[in-house]
């Protein structure tokens, strides 16, 4: 079956359009700096990406 549906997950495992591991998303995740590692809890409401790390002042990302 080259097209279509396959079993309503696409064939990616269920995982969304990129098929990316989601763990660690919502609202107990993790903004860590790609930097140095620092790892703070995230905030609901504030992207990771919108805050400098407190120890080198890197971007965060969401862990």
């Amino acid at each position: 079956m080259p097209f279509g549906n396959r079993g309503g997950q696409g064939g990616r495992g269920g995982r969304g359009r990129r098929g990316g591991n989601r763990q660690g998303a919502g609202p107990n995740g993790s903004c860590v700096c790609p930097k140095c590692g620092t790892r703070v809890p995230h905030q609901i409401g504030v992207p990771c990406n919108s805050k400098p790390c407190p120890q080198c002042g890197t971007q965060m990302r969401r862990e």
